[in-house]
């Protein structure tokens, strides 16, 4: 297979930025992958070939989002940079910027070396948290015109990071470019087959449903996006002329916490008496949410139906997310089959 280029993909070792690797690598890219601790570098790599064969086409860099120290190296010659690496949004944390300002330094560290490094694009990953209306408004659906208001103390800490670091991406390419394009993505809530045990916090709705871990579904509903299908989009996003200077939603169907349930007990007999058919009332969640920092951040959500489009993505990218049914049933049998639920 030809070498396509060399792309360098940050936060390799997590759940989407793996995927973007493997996907990479299928398609005879060469590709360079950040990680904090190069002492996981192999361990990483495990997991990936359990997947695809790099051929060795697949190298690891220490670099931090919190960092200077190793992005220009990592960058240095890269075609494509796709910035997948973000803080994680779980659990919320007190002080806010803990979670903001190292996704958006990060975002203009990596940003700034893939311009120094001359890259034709970078597409960064930022998130539906980032395209979204107020809790004021009533129920809807948002595109890529919509922008969560980073400024407003009543979000959450995960959205606000999200919408700034992309702000400043956008910001920082519109000033300092110099040729390097950015595309952005805003996946919806991520499932999908898993490599390893470095899988995103949106997986733990399966694997708790799996292992009976909810006691009831609380009345919850999310818009599903496979993470081979937002691994997909990066690609997409990289090497379509007119991407560049765009965001794309990445969101497939809607589902409520019940739905979700429902479809796993259809497909996976053997975990029927573990997945919860019972509802957990909202006056419950609320009281929770009391005592429960976590739950406390999902209390405006329930009830609430806040969908995302992703037509944008179709239309101009030929994108098009896989039914639900495929990625859920997939995603708990990766879980499953590693020992991991």
């Amino acid at each position: 297979m030809a070498d396509k280029g060399v792309v360098l993909v940050t936060g390799g070792s997590g759940y989407i930025g793996g995927w973007c690797v493997i996907t990479l690598l299928q398609q005879g890219y060469t590709v360079r992958a950040t990680i904090r601790d190069l002492g996981r570098a192999e361990e990483v790599k495990r997991s990936i070939e359990s997947v695809v064969d790099p051929q060795g086409r697949l190298t690891f860099h220490a670099a931090n989002l919190t960092s200077d120290a190793g992005w220009d190296e990592a960058a240095k010659g890269v075609d494509y940079v796709l910035h997948v690496a973000s803080p994680l949004g779980v659990p919320e944390p007190k002080d806010p910027d803990e979670l903001i300002t190292p996704a958006r330094e990060g975002a203009m560290r990596v940003i700034r070396a893939a311009i120094k490094a001359g890259a034709k694009r970078v597409v960064m990953t930022s998130s539906v948290a980032a395209t979204s209306r107020p809790l004021t408004e009533p129920d809807g659906e948002s595109d890529e015109t919509v922008w969560t208001n980073g400024d407003d103390v009543h979000e959450g800490a995960y959205a606000r990071s999200k919408t700034l670091a992309e702000k400043a991406a956008w910001d920082v390419i519109g000033r300092e470019g110099n040729g390097t394009t950015l595309a952005v993505v805003n996946p919806a809530l991520v499932l999908g087959p898993v490599f390893g045990p470095d899988y995103s916090d949106s997986v733990q709705v399966i694997e708790r449903l799996l292992k009976g871990r909810i006691p009831g579904l609380p009345h919850l509903g999310f818009c599903v996006v496979d993470v081979r299908d937002v691994a997909d989009l990066h690609l997409r996003a990289m090497t379509t002329p007119e991407a560049g200077g765009e965001r794309f939603i990445a969101a497939g169907e809607w589902a409520w916490m019940a739905e979700i349930a429902s479809m796993l007990r259809a497909r996976l007999p053997e975990r029927v008496s573990k997945i919860p058919t019972a509802k957990a009332p909202d006056l419950m969640i609320r009281m929770a949410a009391l005592v429960d920092h976590d739950l406390k951040t999902v209390v405006p959500s329930l009830g609430r139906k806040r969908t995302f489009s992703s037509a944008k993505a179709e239309r101009m990218l030929g994108w098009k997310a896989r039914p639900i049914e495929e990625t859920l049933t997939d995603c708990a049998h990766s879980l499953i089959d590693r020992g991991l639920a």
